[in-house]
């Protein structure tokens, strides 16, 4: 299964249409923050459903700063590994080098409700900047966990939505500058998911400098997956399995955008004084 999902990464196709519309209101549901911070994260958090991931039964999740979310322990890790390596779950939309420090950069957001008759739980990086508490690039983006037990006991789909990444690492990630990687040491984000064993999935151009940024050859609000939205990549998750890209979602899950939703490390963890 993983050779065939990054043989399908590669085919993730750019499309020309608006990249706004991909984040989805979260006006409905009821949200929290993060307060600013570097490298933090929340402790577990209910997701208002109970999903099937990877075999196991759950319903938390550990929402952390730096762009992913993970399941059996929070990660504050800056530099992203290779998700294939981790050996942790974790669903990683823009896994990099967050910081929220700056009065200028927004703050990460996350909350549950109900959208379009299914329970749904999404968090929001939306104008973050990068450590060390710059503001000058700033990246918008977005996860959305959408429960469909109407399929499966524990089936659900998630979502990444991009609506601007203008940097892919920080000042303290190997060398980096102004936000922008210069080498592949200087830990260019990564965005995929893996069950913590062998079971991993990375989008072409992860880990790859400058291949996410707006205008780069694996731009993300450019692309889309299982969607015929710019900037939005939809997995769908049945029997704790995440299917191949190229099953197409179940109508419902259409009719569920269309309407409800359509309204709304290499470097380890390290002190640092500035």
């Amino acid at each position: 299964m993983r050779s065939i999902l990054r043989a399908l990464a590669i085919g993730a196709v750019a499309v020309s249409t608006a990249h706004a519309q991909a984040i989805r209101s979260t006006g409905g549901l009821s949200m929290s923050s993060l307060p600013r911070n570097d490298d933090g994260s929340t402790g577990l958090v209910n997701v208002g459903f109970t999903f099937n991931l990877f075999g196991l039964t759950r319903s938390q999740v550990y929402v952390n700063n730096n762009g992913n979310i993970t399941f059996t322990q929070a990660l504050s890790t800056f530099t992203p590994n290779p998700i294939a390596t981790g050996n942790l779950a974790i669903i990683a939309p823009f896994w990099a080098d967050v910081d929220t420090r700056n009065l200028a950069s927004g703050v990460t957001q996350y909350g549950a409700g109900t959208v379009g008759g299914r329970n749904v739980f999404a968090v929001n990086w939306i104008d973050v900047g990068y450590f060390a508490q710059q503001v000058n690039r700033l990246n918008s983006f977005q996860l959305w966990l959408v429960d469909r037990s109407d399929i499966g006991a524990g089936d659900f789909d998630f979502e990444f939505n991009y609506d601007k990444i203008t940097w892919d690492t920080g000042q303290a990630s190997g060398g980096s500058s102004n936000g922008l990687c210069e080498n592949q040491f200087s830990g260019p984000a990564r965005a995929g998911w893996a069950n913590g064993l062998a079971a991993t999935f990375e989008l072409a151009g992860s880990g790859v400098c400058n291949a996410f940024l707006d205008g780069g050859p694996n731009s993300l609000v450019a692309g889309s997956l299982n969607s015929n939205v710019a900037g939005r990549y939809v997995f769908s998750v049945r029997n704790g399995v995440v299917q191949p890209p190229n099953v197409v979602p179940e109508p419902s899950t259409y009719v569920l955008v269309a309407t409800g939703l359509a309204g709304l490390a290499a470097l380890q963890r390290r002190r640092r004084s500035v």
